[in-house]
């Protein structure tokens, strides 16, 4: 009934014989770097981005949160059209339209319009992501080749964030913010190129018709997913269930998930196999991945830190962050060898969290509202060590602890995993910087009072500055109580980054004992089991 498979063993290659595998690699990861440089791109300034749009910084937030909900709805259902078109036009068809939504991006301002694109932005990087990986992992003969390439793509991935700020600060401090999609749109246009000059219009698999699509199962995950990063992102906001909108988010996605679980139940073919949470190095893997997502994106408090209170402008604080890039980098190189060694998870996972540990120890210590830059250096580091040698062991752990034909579907539920742990995790920062903030500085105030002799000393030594700075006696008096209002906001900062540091400690220390106690995880090891993984 359908043809024989095309594939790169029995018929006509999917690329064209003049290209080398390392040029189609390139070319492969070519086209995946600009869209991981979309992925957190209103984060490389949430401040300028939220400037631009007329909005507030929760609203970028969301904006990201609502690219990797599309990201993860759409994966399950992007492999019907991966398997219905050929694979040279479905590379041009989605880089075409990541031109298109890139330069509405760069032409809008309305965060509706925004919001929607972003969400669109991010079926389009579930397309990307799924064709560049399985032809290259077709492409890929030795375990050792696949592995290195699956750390190269969560190195990539890893690295957004830092690189973003890295690339993107001068940009948007000499433009305004829409400019960094200017640059998106124009770094396209290469790859299209050389995927039209270097591959074959043949698909590598067998050609299944796009009937029966489960458009329901997708309607109903990717709204729930919407929901839930909107309750992290504005619930305290929002003061959680005592807001309407907020209990009716709530509502829905109970509803929601009822309706898609027991879609799931009764289906032949389901969107997600279920039956992967019978496995229990699945479920340990999930939940040492959720953790570690949720202590990864404590560096935004530092970089916060760097901003608010030591005054850095956001091209020195993209410099600091170059050690951190660093760090991930190393990490990420260290994971892949001690995979391809095929070490024992615990001695991958206990040195990444006792980094992570060092990272949050060290960093509650040097806070402070005058410090030296220098001395942030190494911790950032470590942080980026122990989020590179952690992530990408946890995924392959996680998908290989289930059989290859569920393969799909632990990727899948890996991939819902990560996003419930950076949507938790801008919940908790959130609730940590609204909450923790304003009681310290009710606490301030409840201290500091105009007749308290220490207040009397500071306020006046601050106006004699600024009296011999040539400013007029009235004024001097309103600018100090201003500069004493920002020290107390900069205390406040400072209280609230300790403690959530803190908190943070305590989580690391409880997985380290998990990890150290568990003992099936002494007799584990992770490697990858078939040449034609899904990606997560």
């Amino acid at each position: 009934m359908y043809p024989k498979p095309v594939t790169v063993d029995n018929a006509i290659p999917v690329f064209k014989s003049w290209a080398p595998d390392w040029l189609v690699k390139v070319i492969l990861f070519s086209l995946l770097l600009p869209s991981i440089v979309l992925f957190f791109l209103p984060l490389s300034n949430i401040n300028a981005a939220a400037g631009y749009y007329g909005s507030e910084p929760a609203d970028i937030q969301f904006s990201v949160a609502l690219f990797y909900a599309g990201y993860v709805g759409f994966y399950s259902l992007e492999r019907r059209f991966f398997l219905y078109l050929a694979s040279r036009e479905y590379f041009i068809l989605f880089t075409f339209l990541q031109i298109l939504t890139s330069l509405v991006c760069y032409h809008t301002r309305e965060l509706y319009i925004f919001f929607p694109v972003r969400f669109f932005q991010g079926m389009l990087f579930s397309c990307t992501v799924n064709l560049s990986l399985s032809l290259m992992f077709t492409r890929l003969r030795s375990e050792r080749a696949r592995e290195v390439s699956f750390s190269v793509f969560f190195g990539l991935l890893l690295c957004a964030i830092p690189f973003n700020n890295f690339v993107t600060a001068d940009l948007i401090d000499s433009w305004n913010f829409n400019i960094v999609y200017k640059g998106a749109l124009f770094s396209y246009l290469p790859c299209l190129c050389m995927l039209m000059l270097s591959m074959n219009n043949v698909r590598p698999d067998v050609r299944f018709p796009l009937y029966k699509l489960d458009w329901q199962s997708f309607t109903l995950y990717s709204i729930a997913l919407c929901l839930v990063g909107y309750i992290m992102i504005y619930g305290q906001e929002y003061y959680w269930l005592e807001d309407p909108r907020i209990r009716y988010s709530v509502t829905g996605i109970v509803v929601l998930l009822a309706i898609y679980l027991f879609r799931q139940r009764s289906m032949k073919h389901p969107y997600m196999d279920l039956r992967i949470f019978r496995f229990r190095n699945f479920k340990v893997g999930l939940l040492v991945l959720f953790m570690m997502y949720i202590c990864r994106f404590a560096s935004g408090i530092t970089n916060n830190f760097f901003a608010t209170v030591l005054r850095l402008d956001p091209m020195h604080v993209s410099y600091i962050n170059l050690f951190n890039l660093a760090g991930i980098v190393a990490g990420v190189i260290i994971a892949c060898c001690m995979i391809l060694q095929q070490r024992r998870i615990r001695y991958i996972w206990m040195p990444g969290f006792i980094l992570l540990l060092a990272f949050h120890v060290s960093m509650y210590f040097l806070f402070d509202v005058q410090a030296n830059e220098f001395s942030y250096y190494i911790p950032l580091f470590i942080q980026g060590l122990g989020v590179g040698l952690i992530m990408v062991p946890t995924i392959v752990y996680s998908i290989s602890s289930v059989p290859v034909s569920m393969g799909a579907s632990a990727s899948a539920a890996c991939l819902a995993v990560r996003y419930l742990g950076f949507c938790v995790s801008i919940g908790i920062i959130n609730f940590f910087e609204l909450y923790e903030k304003s009681r310290h500085y009710n606490a301030f105030q409840d201290h500091l009072t105009r007749l308290d002799p220490g207040v009397k000393q500071v306020v006046s030594t601050q106006v004699r500055q600024l009296q011999a700075r040539g400013m007029a006696p009235g004024p001097s008096g309103k600018a100090a109580g201003r500069l004493l209002v920002n020290a107390v906001n900069g205390q406040g900062q400072l209280r609230f980054a300790m403690d959530y540091y803190e908190m943070m400690s305590l989580l690391l220390v409880a997985i380290l004992l998990l990890i150290a106690l568990f003992p099936y995880l002494n007799r584990t090891v992770v490697y990858l089991r078939s040449g034609r993984l899904s990606p997560a």
